[in-house]
């Protein structure tokens, strides 16, 4: 007889990544709960989620990240808590609550598995030289090593860059669209880059709660086919548009000028970026002990290649 599938709590569940993690889990057939917070019980696009998740079969827990009490109670009620709190979020609040969530777990007691709010770049290995990106990346490793002191079973996902944000803008700042005339080629456009699906990061993170192959390590996605330079991915897009695009190389010492005077996000962004296009951070290591690599733990799951992802944006 086969095991009883986890019992899965996503934190973050309306977000970005988070609605996604709540589909996969639900589809993977896994009883499914989502926290209700109630700073969100004003949002009319996140309660009328969360009532289309409850109508797919999701628990709705009420519940608050600032009231310990309540948190401790929903965890109790599940095997895997998932938190799906923006990555993004430079704030130091973002970090308070991380340690908010693995003080819950703690005192709950009862997790078999918990999947932290990293999802990006493995911070273990992102080594920023440059701020504001470096104070995050610092607080994930801080996060990281809470979960490992309290001795909390979990799997860090390193989902590298989301599509819908590197993609069909062929890795510009300032849009999320394809440009039509130019694009800038950072450095000289060949370090590779990682893109990833996000209903692929879901899906590969709920297949991960369950496999005792996976506990305390390090999942790192890297679907072969994902894997390619900004060159190669201008390339696509030319040939599924049959248009040749004007091309600016975008030197080191230029792309870190565009920090002087700019909004705090986009020195996040350039700082965050800095070693993805000019030291080649995502390929410029060997999966070792202590990590897996997903693809090779999961040939089942059929990926969305880039230029698939890329065709709905003609």
């Amino acid at each position: 007889m086969a095991s009883e599938k986890s019992r899965v709590l996503v934190l973050g569940g309306t977000g970005y990544l988070g609605k996604r993690l709540v589909k996969a889990s639900l589809s993977q057939g896994h009883p499914t709960y989502v926290l209700q917070r109630p700073e969100n019980c004003m949002d009319i696009n996140k309660i009328q989620l969360l009532m289309r998740f409850k109508k797919g079969g999701a628990k709705i827990i009420e519940g608050s990240l600032s009231n310990h009490g309540s948190l401790v109670r929903a965890i109790n009620q599940v095997d895997v808590v998932i938190s799906a709190l923006s990555s993004s979020d430079t704030s130091a609040t973002a970090t308070q609550l991380q340690h908010k969530i693995v003080d819950a777990i703690k005192e709950a007691g009862n997790v078999k598995r918990f999947v932290p709010a990293e999802f990006c770049i493995d911070p273990a290995r992102m080594f920023h030289k440059h701020e504001p990106a470096k104070a995050l990346n610092d607080g994930m490793m801080a996060v990281r090593k809470a979960i490992q002191d309290a001795k909390i079973p979990y799997t860090a996902i390193a989902a590298n860059v989301f599509a819908g944000y590197y993609a069909p803008n062929l890795c510009q700042f300032g849009t999320l669209m394809p440009p039509k005339e130019k694009v800038n080629i950072f450095g000289d456009g060949n370090a590779k880059v990682i893109f990833l699906d996000e209903d692929d990061i879901a899906t590969y993170t709920i297949k991960t709660i369950d496999d005792p192959r996976t506990v305390n390590k390090t999942l790192h996605l890297m679907p072969p086919m994902n894997i390619l330079s900004q060159n190669e991915l201008v390339e696509i897009w030319e040939k599924l548009t049959g248009t040749k695009l004007n091309k600016s190389f975008i030197s080191a010492e230029e792309f870190l000028a565009m920090m002087k005077g700019a909004h705090f996000l986009t020195q996040f962004g350039i700082a965050h970026n800095y070693p993805l296009y000019y030291e080649g951070c995502l390929t410029n290591f060997e999966v070792k002990e202590g990590e897996e690599e997903a693809s090779k733990l999961y040939p089942d799951v059929k990926y969305t290649h880039v230029e698939e992802y890329l065709k709905r944006y003609l």
